[in-house]
């Protein structure tokens, strides 16, 4: 057969393969995630990657649905599809279609979702969303549960220069809608939300351009600097608006919120906080670490409505996602996590011979019985080879298989970590390797 490779073939933008030792260290960390997860009481549920288009239509604002959803039609049937934009609009849509589930109910789910956005650093078309939520619950000891869940994980994975953001849609609503006039406060909260890229000065300009009065400006930006510790803030939000029905309703709410967390140190009250997704209706929160400036590792809050749009009846949830791509991004950076396992491999079978090769076919299989993840070489490689390949990988032992070993029915063993050598029974041989690899 005559080939003809005209050019390297190419990942389309905003796309990425992931070596052994990247999905390694991914896998760690979202084994860690889970556990968290789970230690909450948390149970993992799966959708599929491809929702309807109107499943997705109108749940996410006319920005995401017109220029950023992956859509296309079906050739064969003419029906219009997406890629999940996010995890939460399909649970809206699975609880929608297990209506036996039991409530209040707690899911997490981790996979990829898409966005057709422009590729940057910590930012990709397609990425892992580590998300968990609560359905049916609309009490604040619920989304209590979903900050302390944040705190928990990310003290699990090693961050400790973090802070959660927090703020309510409804006192978003309140404070810039009725106290404010705002009519449509969509585009106002637009250039709030890009406070951190063009500061201060930047807001205000954009929001004259807007055809804003210098008076209405001045109040929104006294408003966008109450960024302070929880309580107090959400006194001085109450002693401005205390007429105000929906800011009297969610500073009740989050005074609760706050009271039942026990680590406040690393939560704030941000007026600036205003994020995008249409669906939230209550708390919000978002987390920031303090360095890098990658952007927002998780974010989330309370829909009460999203469910109501599939089934026709509202149910109360809340929920955050984790970024995985930004949080794996910026551990790397913090030195928080590093690539140094470059294979699941923790034992390779050194064949002197390859006569031999039944014999280290048996020790191979006895090890792996004994849950030791163990190679061979199937190239028939030569000693000095395998051990260099080895060596390369970080393999930290080495089982030789030569004549002596398999005449005696024996093993010799290396710790590549301490230097020890041993040569024991083949059927010793789990124990010993077990108990170099401190698993026993």
């Amino acid at each position: 057969m005559v080939y003809n490779v005209s050019s390297k073939p190419k990942l389309p933008r905003g796309f990425r393969d992931f070596t052994p030792e990247i999905y390694v260290l991914r896998r760690s960390i979202i084994d860690k995630i889970i556990r968290v997860f789970e230690r909450f009481g948390f149970d993992p549920i799966d959708t599929p990657v491809l929702e309807y288009w109107e499943t997705l239509a109108g749940k996410y604002g006319e920005e995401a649905e017109s220029r950023l959803i992956w859509r296309f039609t079906d050739p064969w049937s003419g029906r219009d599809y997406a890629l999940r934009y996010d995890l939460t609009v399909p649970l809206a849509r699975f609880i929608a279609s297990h209506q036996d589930i039991i409530l209040p109910f707690k899911r997490y789910h981790i996979g990829p979702v898409w966005r057709h956005e422009e590729p940057q650093k910590g930012r990709y078309r397609e990425f892992y969303q580590c998300d968990a939520d609560i359905v049916g619950s609309p009490y604040p000891e619920a989304d209590a549960e979903i900050i302390e869940l944040v705190l928990e994980t990310l003290d699990e994975l090693g961050f400790r220069e973090f802070i959660v953001r927090v703020n309510d849609r409804r006192i978003l609503s309140g404070v810039f809608e009725e106290e404010l006039g705002l009519n449509n406060p969509i585009q106002v909260y637009r250039i709030i939300d890009k406070l951190d890229k063009i500061g201060l000065e930047g807001v205000k300009r954009e929001l004259l351009k807007l055809g804003l009065g210098e008076v209405l400006v001045s109040k929104i930006l006294d408003l966008i600097g109450i960024s302070a510790e929880p309580i107090e803030s959400l006194k001085l939000i109450c002693s401005k608006y205390g007429s105000n029905q929906k800011i009297i309703e969610s500073c009740r709410h989050l005074e609760e919120v706050f009271s039942i967390l026990n680590d406040k140190n690393r939560i704030r009250f941000d007026m600036s906080l205003v994020r995008g997704l249409d669906y939230y209706t209550g708390p919000l929160l978002e987390v920031n670490l303090e360095k890098p400036r990658i952007g927002s590792i998780a974010g989330g809050g309370r829909y009460d409505n999203l469910i109501g749009m599939f089934l026709g009846r509202n149910i109360p949830a809340t929920g955050v996602s984790l970024g995985l791509e930004r949080l794996i991004d910026a551990g790397l950076e913090l030195g928080i996590f590093n690539i140094d396992k470059l294979t699941v491999a923790e034992a390779q079978v050194i064949v002197l011979e390859w006569s031999l090769l039944k014999y280290a076919w048996i020790i191979a299989r006895e090890l792996r019985r004994y849950g030791v993840n163990t190679r061979i070489d199937l190239g028939r490689s030569s000693e000095e080879s395998q051990r260099k390949k080895a060596k390369k990988l970080k393999i930290p032992i080495l089982i030789f298989i030569g004549k002596i070993e398999e005449e005696s029915k024996t093993a010799t063993i290396y710790n590549t970590i301490t230097g020890e050598r041993v040569t024991v029974k083949h059927e010793e041989v789990p124990k010993i390797v077990l108990r170099f690899l401190n698993k026993i």
